[in-house]
């Protein structure tokens, strides 16, 4: 019996469309760890400042990005007053430790997305495994379909 119907030349379509299926996946997949990579950035950038916080004091002079590489210098009049963004473009000021607690808490939210990701990748790691199984299987089907016929020819 045909998987493919007629010749193996449906069965070749769909061992095309699962490759398709298989290289979505894969795209999707790479997307995924750079998103991955993006926040693991993030979070890194704001361990530098829950550093830079705790290793600031009031009275030391500071390099502020001013945009396109330009930075200048700055004394911290007051370590006390941090502003810290909370998220859409909210931003309030923070005594040095309520900014740190808010620091460690969007942390807390990036892990916690980096973790539903890779829980996203390894589903979509299995559905590739089940697809490149199931275009081995129908490979080894379409040949034994070619050495039946072979041997009917041959008799």
């Amino acid at each position: 019996m045909s998987l493919g119907g007629g010749g193996g030349g449906g069965g070749q379509q769909q061992l095309q469309q699962i490759a398709q299926e298989i290289e979505q996946i894969e795209e999707q997949i790479e997307a995924m760890e750079d998103e991955i990579t993006g926040l693991q950035d993030e979070k890194q950038e704001m361990n530098e400042a829950m550093e830079a916080i705790g290793a600031i004091e009031s009275g030391d002079t500071v390099q502020v990005p001013l945009g396109g590489d330009a930075f200048l210098r700055a004394e911290i009049q007051n370590i006390d007053e941090v502003i810290v963004e909370f998220g859409a473009g909210y931003a309030a000021e923070q005594e040095q430790d309520d900014a740190v607690d808010i620091l460690e808490n969007k942390q807390d939210t990036l892990d916690e997305r980096i973790e539903e990701i890779r829980s996203d990748i390894a589903e979509l790691e299995t559905e590739s495994e089940e697809l490149e199984q199931q275009a081995q299987q129908m490979q080894q089907q379409q040949m034994q379909q070619m050495q039946q016929m072979q041997q009917q020819d041959d008799e």
